[in-house]
């Protein structure tokens, strides 16, 4: 017998082979792992269910596992209590029955030799439904802490010291959001088809239910007409009628709709009738259709289908509405958007018992006053006090027959009597059927800023520019709108109050505007009234580009800055007429609902307001060059946002003109020396019956109300400017157009072809191409600053392209159209 001879490479390899397949994960190995798996999901599942009905009869087994002689109540004895311990009260609560499911899918999975990667979601999403509602447990269910377990209970620990009982149920709240929409997949849509499909399954069921209910006569079935017979087969049994009138049996029913056989029949006889000519026909493109809706009745012999076009969708947004939809409203305070309003607590307090009511002095007053008219034989019928900060106004009804002109004339007559400072006599109040006589207090009561700032008429009033000037005699907090005055003029003799009026209106803006809806312009020839407000320069204040100082105290740089308003005014004039709105609050609504496009020069506007703290002195040293553009942007800068307040201590006729009186219907007097000064102001008298000391008269028309203006002092102004500068601001402030004046202000129009600028051209097609030589015009269509606007226009009048200045109308174009245009710069080429 032969000897076989091993070859030893061979038996490596069988070797190889057999420690591989002695380590390989078979079918079997996975089919016995996932009935395991399965296994133990059920025990999970019993444990977990009993652990919730003998949990507490266990806990002292869990803890002494070694001891054979504790017994346990659990389905699954010492195991299922140690298992269900571990998942529920240690673990994750009631959310630990996810893990039944995972176990029992993955071993079902193996099972079936399912490919586990598609777990893997499941899992994933599984594990965050564990967690998620183990949190959301341990912070509903306090009181059951065996719902969220230990480790809900110590994640809600741990959350809440760092965000709070409502930050944590914000963070769970999110995290059911990404569950509903990344697990679940709602979403709106889903939602609305939800209902839709819904809908729709109704209307088939009522539909297909409809053919039954309103079967045609005949087609009726008659239970009476079969009888069944218990020997025998189930049978037809028809109803007893004579051979004639039984129908013959038909096989298949016959249809409504014939068929005509000789239509079917070949209309070609020979080969000779065939054409071979064929000419196409003109084919129009077809436009796709909405696909029809199909309604299927069923009836009794075959389907009746009603065809229905489908209505075509209607788009009822716009660009502007979508970009509304995508990114919300333009917010313009969006770059400061972390900006603080001032606080409160930076004001002072002068007064915090209110007004104290002396009821000696009111009774005094009272009979001194009757008295005095008793003296004149006029009789009261009544007589009724209001008491103010400092003043007190006392309203009496005469007798019958009695002339109001008789009591007013007593005027000095009052006074004299009752040693007061000065009375006013209003006869008749407006409104009312009664005569008031106002009489100063002996102790007046100061009037702080911070009660004006803080009441509640002020605080929720709906203005646009609200401005908090004090209290009126019956207490109340006096809320005027400066954006419907629309300018407000200020006087009365030095000392009594105009700086602190003015204080007391900057105040209240910077308490209600944010720095992207208002902008000052401040005019101080005294050069210390207004000069804490540099600190605020750039988040409030407009300026003139190229100036260092924001507040201007020199009036030869008045003229300038208020030419500079009237480009500016017209600026915005051009932009309304562009957008087709009529004022300021119409065309940023428009802007923010972004219906306005920004690289068509639009932008947000916001409002502006110069004030001027001494009129009379600029007068006095520019007169009409000042004057002029006065009562121009008091004409016509109150559409686009452009309001003012001139304040003055010389309210003469020559200072306070026609012009200047008819365009300022806003006015308020504070004490002056003479009658004369009163109507110069108000157009009648009573500001000389004033007591001072912040005590004024505000007239807005026929109405006159006297209010104690609110007293801010220095050191408030001082801390409310600071908080504000001390904050982001923007980075320069918001500058005015720069003004050229008449001539170009020297400027020598001799410029040298190489030192045009680069955008020459251009602009010379854009002031061609309109007709209008103006530096608005290039300012707007080629994006640039007024200063290199000016420049441009300065280059196209020294080339001969637009005319020299005229005043207030625009340049001159000397060149009629664009052919002409080019020929003229061919010229120039070739002079060169």
């Amino acid at each position: 017998m032969a000897k076989t001879v091993k070859n030893p490479k061979q038996d490596e390899k069988t070797a190889d082979t057999g420690e591989k397949k002695s380590w390989k994960f078979t079918r079997q190995h996975k089919m016995l792992l996932g009935a395991l798996l399965v296994l133990v999901s059920v025990a999970m599942l019993l444990s977990f269910i009993s652990f919730f009905i003998y949990g507490q009869d266990d806990q002292s087994a869990v803890d002494a596992l070694a001891d054979r002689s504790e017994h346990t109540r659990n389905w699954l004895g010492k195991f299922g209590a140690a298992l269900a311990d571990f998942f529920i009260y240690r673990g994750f609560g009631a959310a630990s029955f996810l893990f039944v499911k995972l176990f029992f899918l993955t071993g079902a999975f193996m099972v079936l030799d399912v490919p586990l990667r598609k777990l893997r979601n499941i899992w994933f999403w599984d594990l965050f439904a564990v967690v998620l509602l183990s949190i959301l447990f341990g912070f509903f269910a306090t009181s059951l802490p065996v719902l969220g377990g230990v480790v809900g209970y110590e994640m809600n620990l741990f959350l809440q010291d760092y965000l709070g009982k409502t930050g944590t149920m914000l963070l769970l709240v999110f995290g059911i959001v990404i569950y509903l929409i990344f697990k679940i997949k709602i979403s709106p849509d889903t939602v609305k088809s939800f209902f839709e499909r819904t809908k729709k399954q109704v209307n088939d069921d009522l539909a297909s239910a409809k053919p039954m209910a309103t079967a045609e006569p005949g087609n009726e079935y008659n239970l009476e007409e079969y009888a069944v017979n218990d020997d025998e087969k189930p049978e037809l049994a028809l109803p007893e009628e004579d051979e004639e009138d039984i129908p013959e049996p038909e096989l298949k029913p016959v249809s409504k709709f014939e068929i005509d056989r000789e239509a079917l029949k070949p209309t070609i006889g020979h080969a000779s009738e065939i054409s071979l000519d064929v000419t196409p026909k003109p084919v129009a493109p077809v436009t796709p259709q909405p696909e029809p809706i199909k309604q299927i009745i069923q009836t009794n012999d075959e389907a009746f289908v009603i065809e229905q076009a489908a209505e075509e969708d209607i788009i009822e947004e716009n660009l502007a509405a979508k970009l509304v939809e995508d990114f919300g409203l333009f917010d313009p305070t969006l770059e400061l958007s972390n900006y603080k309003f001032p606080t409160l607590d930076l004001l002072k307090e002068y007064s915090s018992g209110g007004i104290t009511i002396n009821q000696e002095e009111l009774e005094e007053n009272k009979n001194t006053i009757v008295e005095t008219l008793r003296n004149y034989k006029i009789e009261i019928a009544q007589i009724k006090a209001t008491v103010g900060p400092s003043v007190t106004l006392y309203e009496i009804v005469p007798e019958a027959g009695i002339r109001i002109s008789k009591i007013k004339s007593l005027e000095d007559d009052i006074a004299l009597s009752l040693s007061a400072l000065g009375i006013r006599i209003i006869a008749p109040i407006p409104g009312k059927g009664t005569i008031g006589i106002e009489v100063p207090n002996k102790n007046p009561t100061m009037v702080s800023m911070k009660s004006a700032i803080g009441s509640t008429k002020f605080q929720e009033a709906e203005m646009e520019l609200p401005i908090a000037l004090g209290k009126t005699i019956s207490n109340e907090t006096f809320v005027v709108d400066l954006a419907k005055m629309p300018h407000l003029l200020m006087a009365g003799a030095t000392g009594q109050g105009k700086s602190v009026g003015l204080n007391a209106v900057l105040t209240s803006l910077l308490y209600k505007k944010h720095p992207a809806e208002v902008k000052f312009v401040l005019v101080d020839p005294k050069k210390v009234e207004l000069t804490l407000f540099n600190k605020i320069e750039r988040h409030y204040l407009a300026k003139l580009p190229d100036v260092e100082d924001a507040i201007i105290t020199d009036n030869s740089k008045v003229i300038n800055t208020l030419n500079s308003l009237c480009v500016e005014m017209d600026n915005r004039y051009s932009l309304l007429k562009d957008a087709m709105v009529r004022n300021i609050k119409e065309y940023n609504e428009k802007f923010k609902a972004r219906k306005l496009n920004p690289e068509n020069g639009h932008q947000f506007l916001p409002y502006i307001v110069l004030v001027v703290d001494e009129f009379a002195d600029l007068i006095m040293t520019a007169g009409k060059e000042v004057e002029t553009p006065i009562a121009r942007l008091a004409q016509l800068a109150r559409a686009i946002g452009i309001h003012l307040i001139i304040a003055t201590q010389r309210p003469s006729v020559n200072v306070i003109t026609g012009i200047i009186k008819a365009n300022f219907p806003a006015r308020i007097a504070f004490r002056v020396t003479s009658k004369i000064d009163s109507r110069t102001i108000l157009d009648t008298q009573g500001a000389d019956q004033l007591i001072g000391r912040g005590d004024l008269l505000y007239s807005n028309g026929n109405d006159i109300v006297r209010v104690q203006c609110a007293f801010v002092d220095t050191p408030e102004v001082e801390k409310i400017t600071e908080f504000i500068g001390a904050q982001k601001a923007y980075p320069n402030a918001y500058l005015l157009p720069e003004f050229v004046g008449e001539g170009g202000d020297g400027i020598s129009l001799d410029i040298d072809i190489s030192d045009r600028d680069p955008l020459f051209r251009e602009a010379a097609e854009v002031i061609v191409g309109a007709q209008q030589g103006s530096a608005s015009l290039l300012q707007r269509k080629l994006k640039l600053g007024y200063n290199r606007a000016g420049r441009l226009i300065d280059q196209l009048e020294a080339a001969g392209i637009v005319g020299p200045f005229e005043g207030s109308k625009a340049r001159s174009v000397n060149i009629s159209d664009l052919a002409s245009l080019d020929q003229f710069f061919n010229n120039e080429q070739n002079d060169l």
